[in-house]
């Protein structure tokens, strides 16, 4: 991380160790130096807030009631909207894993307006694109998506990308290098 100094499990205070330790008890790979990486190490810097996020990534994630395709479909738009490089880097095989196909991931990247045919798909896609491009939803947007998703659905999707822009702003911010070795998936 450029702009954050990097701190040690022992220069944690209390606080930020046991947000530390909510965050790595459900990653598959333990970091041992204190270092989690992402937005994460940002976020403990203000624990409670910290907190507060971890939670409300961790219900996008896995408890929103829309499918994890549509979910990794609007990430992909919120974080190429803000050429978000660590946001992309983590995103794109989680996209890939739970089935966007990988035209539209190469086609959002670029950001050049991908060829859909699943209904799920066009819906998220429209939703987040015209949130990020206009700030708004048209009629026909929100009511596609309520008929897609339902109205929870819907509340969830523009939260989602509220959140995710969050997290593109931090990494943004914070100026978060890509893990060693890794291509940055945007050009500067």
């Amino acid at each position: 991380m450029s702009r954050l100094t990097r701190k040690t499990l022992e220069q944690l205070s209390d606080e930020e160790r046991a947000v530390y330790d909510e965050i790595v008890t459900n990653r598959p790979v333990k970091p041992q130096d204190g270092h989690i990486g992402g937005p994460f190490d940002i976020w403990l810097r203000s624990p409670e807030m910290g907190k507060r996020l971890v939670g409300l990534g961790g219900f996008f994630r896995f408890r929103s009631s829309v499918d994890r395709r549509y979910i990794e479909l609007a990430i992909l738009v919120t974080g190429a909207f803000w050429k978000a490089q660590f946001e992309w880097f983590a995103h794109e095989p989680m996209a890939r894993e739970a089935g966007v196909p990988e035209e539209v991931i190469q086609a959002i990247k670029l950001g050049d307006e991908p060829a859909l045919s699943d209904a799920g798909d066009m819906a998220a896609y429209a939703l987040a694109s015209e949130l990020h491009r206009s700030r708004t939803l048209s009629q026909a947007t929100f009511d596609t998506a309520r008929e897609q998703f339902g109205e929870t659905g819907v509340a969830e999707l523009i939260a989602l990308c509220g959140f995710y822009g969050l997290v593109s702003m931090t990494l943004n911010g914070f100026d978060v290098e890509l893990p060693g070795g890794a291509q940055e998936p945007f050009a500067r």
